[in-house]
């Protein structure tokens, strides 16, 4: 029937970009006919009458004025019809008109509240409009529904528009679901990229993995299955493999800001001098993203360029100046250029913001050994280590700080820890903690 085409062809349509956001591509086959007229609803005529059937050959050839049209003026005298408040809501929402494709989809569904295509696409749109709370009771009763002549089909698309609803914050609901939806209907490449981002979000990345790859086996140009196992495949720190895939997958999506950033971080990752250029388009393109600046101004310091990374901080620090991280990265560039005792109250700072970051710890305790301040030295170091283990370098602070303030007990044992950590790994602090220790143990 006509009447079952139209519904098909909606779930067809619509199902794909049920989940916001970065939803899996859609590629979800129709659902067979659906009969409405197969239950008699609460009020309505028992048959279509010819106005509702001029209505839906005009929706089937995208005639959406006409339909619209002939659909006012039937409700306007059956104004609680379902059948037609249903065709009126789909004519809405085809023409991107989602606020009243909602009222006439709930509309439909207070005039027959078993009507399982209003349900379903009053889900579908709310999905779309990334209102998951909303969207999610309603595909939830339509699974419990009646589809009709709909069939198993249908109904499975409602299990699968719940997956990927629930997709991110319950992993294990969305797979549940999609495994009922399987139940009803068989397995597509939509359904494996699925399940695939479900092992993924749930950190199963091997099964996720595994998924990814059996699409590329049947499609290996796909873009999402190449950015799901990218994204999988940094988390399993695989990063030559997982930039093989970013590139692919950046064939499609060459200015996708989020590959571009998964890019940068493989490229750092590897040492690659690419994540530069890489890094300073997305800035150019994104340039109040602080993610992204940071990420370029903490890879230009790696590089050496100490003046344009700090540029990329201070830009960062203009708009939030009580950001930890880029304080941080600040006060790293100022000690590279010598500028100790502005780094040292840039850290400073950063210890008072965030006193759980032993980065800032770490910087304002070498930044106090080179300005005087043994004791701050010795403050921060005290505080670093309740996050971090002792190092070399900490190991020869703390002998240093201790032995400005003249605690020469204190100092020994520390310039004999470095000497046992460093392993001929820092020659020239090594000859001075050997000249300090020796001088040390004769006084002691």
């Amino acid at each position: 029937m006509l009447r079952s085409a139209l519904f098909a062809f909606l779930l067809a349509s619509f199902a794909a970009s049920a989940q916001q956001p970065a939803p899996p591509p859609g590629s979800e086959s129709s659902a067979p006919s659906a009969d409405p007229t197969s239950a008699e609803p609460p009020s309505g005529p028992a048959q279509p009458a010819p106005e509702i059937l001029s209505a839906e050959s005009a929706i089937a050839a995208s005639s959406w004025k006409t339909a619209e049209t002939s659909l006012d003026l039937w409700l306007a005298s059956h104004p609680t019809d379902p059948r037609a408040l249903f065709d009126a809501g789909y004519v809405a929402d085809a023409q991107n008109r989602p606020d009243d494709a909602e009222k006439l989809y709930r509309r439909a569904i207070d005039a027959d509240p078993k009507s399982f295509e209003a349900h379903v696409s009053l889900g579908l749109l709310l999905a779309r409009q990334g209102n998951p709370d909303d969207a999610r009771p309603e595909l939830a009763l339509a699974t419990e529904l009646d589809p009709g002549e709909a069939g198993p089909t249908a109904k499975a698309q409602a299990f699968r528009a719940l997956a990927r609803i629930d997709k991110t914050d319950n992993p294990e609901d969305a797979s549940d679901e999609l495994l009922e939806a399987l139940k009803l209907s068989p397995e597509t490449s939509a359904d494996t990229l699925l399940a695939a981002a479900i092992a993924d979000q749930a950190g199963e990345f091997p099964s996720a993995e595994a998924a990814y790859r059996r699409v590329l086996t049947n499609t290996p140009d796909s873009a999402q299955a190449n950015a799901g196992l990218a994204h999988v495949l940094i988390a399993e720190k695989q990063y030559p493999d997982a930039e093989t895939h970013l590139r692919a997958a950046l064939k499609t999506s060459p200015d996708d800001p989020g590959l571009n950033a998964e890019l940068a971080t493989v490229l750092v990752a590897q040492d690659k001098a690419e994540a530069i250029p890489v890094l300073q388009r997305l800035h150019d393109s994104h340039p109040k993203n602080a993610d992204i600046t940071r990420m370029l101004a903490s890879v230009l310091s790696d590089s050496g360029d100490y003046t344009g990374s700090d540029h990329y901080y201070l830009e960062v620090l203009a708009v939030t100046p009580n950001d930890a991280a880029a304080l941080v990265g600040h006060g790293q560039n100022l000690i590279r250029i010598l500028r100790l005792p502005d780094a040292f109250a840039v850290f400073d700072k950063a210890t008072q913001i965030d006193p759980t970051n032993p980065d800032a710890w770490s910087g304002l305790a070498f930044a106090a050994s080179r300005t005087s301040h043994p004791d701050i030295a010795i403050h921060a170091l005290t505080m670093r280590s309740k996050y971090l283990p002792e190092v070399p370098s900490t190991y020869f602070l703390w002998a240093i700080s201790y032995d400005s303030l003249h605690k020469n007990s204190e100092a020994a044992a520390y310039y004999q820890h470095f000497l046992d950590a460093s392993a001929g790994k820092y020659p020239d602090q090594e000859f001075q903690a050997r000249q300090r220790l020796k001088l040390l143990t004769e006084k002691h």
